[in-house]
C-alpha cells in the first residue's frame, strides 16, 4: 500500500510496479549475493544443438529441461539441487541434492524422472552443456531411453529461462535461497517445496492451474489417443 499524494488515502500497487518506482527514484537498496557457479563448460566433452527454439511445445513428456542451482551451508559453503522438469506443465519429474557438483546428481535426477515419467523414445532433453549434461554416463542414460539431445548456445543462459524460472520459485518463494545448517534441512525443505510447487501451487502460465494436473491432463489425452 502506498499513500495517494492528493488526498493521503492508501492504493493498492502491484510488487513490480513498486520495485521500479523505487528504482526510478534512486530508492531501491542493492542486494550483493555470493554467487556460486554451477556450469563448467572447459570440457573436451561432445556437445549438442540447440534444438528447440522456436518449437511448439503441445504436450507433457515432449520436452524435459533440466538445470543445477546452488544453496547455500553455513558457514560459508554450497550444496546443488539438481532438477529436470517438463516443459510442457512445468512439473519437477526428478531432483537430487548433492554435496558436489558431481555428474552423480545430475543422473540421480534423471533417473527419479525416467522412472516417474516412463516417456516414449523421441522426446527431448534439454540443457546447458555443462560437464555433468555431457558426461558418458548422462548421455548414455539418455540414449538407452531414445531420447534426443538438445542444448544451450554458448553464454546462453536464457535458452534454458523455464529451467532457471523453476529454480527462482522454488528459492525465492520456498525459502531455498535461505542458508541453512547442513544438507538434510536443505533436502527435507526441498521434498516439501517441491511437491508444493508441484501440486498446490496455480500458474498464470498454465491457466492458473497445478502443474501437475496439467501433466497429467496432458499423459491421459495422450494415451487415449494413442
Amino acid at each position: 500500500m502506498l499513500a495517494d499524494p492528493a488526498y493521503g488515502l492508501p492504493v493498492s500497487i502491484g510488487r513490480d510496479r513498486l520495485f521500479r518506482l523505487l528504482k526510478d527514484r534512486g530508492m531501491q537498496s542493492k542486494l550483493f549475493k555470493r554467487f556460486k557457479k554451477t556450469t563448467n563448460s572447459n570440457h573436451k566433452l561432445p556437445v549438442y544443438p540447440y534444438l528447440i527454439k522456436g518449437m511448439k511445445i503441445e504436450a507433457a513428456n515432449q520436452v524435459w529441461v533440466s538445470d543445477i542451482t546452488y544453496i547455500r551451508l553455513a558457514p560459508n559453503k554450497f550444496c546443488y539441487l539438481f532438477l529436470v522438469s517438463d516443459l510442457y506443465s512445468r512439473k519437477v519429474l526428478g531432483y537430487a541434492v548433492k554435496p558436489t557438483l558431481n555428474t552423480e546428481g545430475a543422473e540421480e535426477a534423471l533417473q527419479m524422472a525416467l522412472d516417474y515419467a516412463k516417456p516414449k523414445a523421441g522426446f527431448i532433453h534439454h540443457s546447458d552443456h555443462g560437464v555433468q549434461y555431457c558426461s558418458r554416463n548422462y548421455v548414455s542414460l539418455l540414449e538407452q531411453r531414445g531420447a534426443v539431445i538438445s542444448m544451450t548456445g554458448p553464454d546462453r543462459c536464457y535458452d534454458n529461462a523455464v529451467a532457471e524460472r523453476i529454480n527462482g520459485i522454488l528459492k525465492q518463494e520456498f525459502g531455498l535461497d535461505a542458508t541453512f545448517p547442513n544438507i538434510k534441512a536443505v533436502w527435507l525443505l526441498a521434498v516439501d517445496s517441491i511437491d508444493i510447487y508441484n501440486n498446490e501451487r496455480l500458474h498464470f502460465s498454465l491457466g492458473l492451474q497445478t502443474p501437475s494436473k496439467v501433466y497429467e491432463e496432458s499423459v491421459r489425452v495422450r494415451l487415449k489417443s494413442a
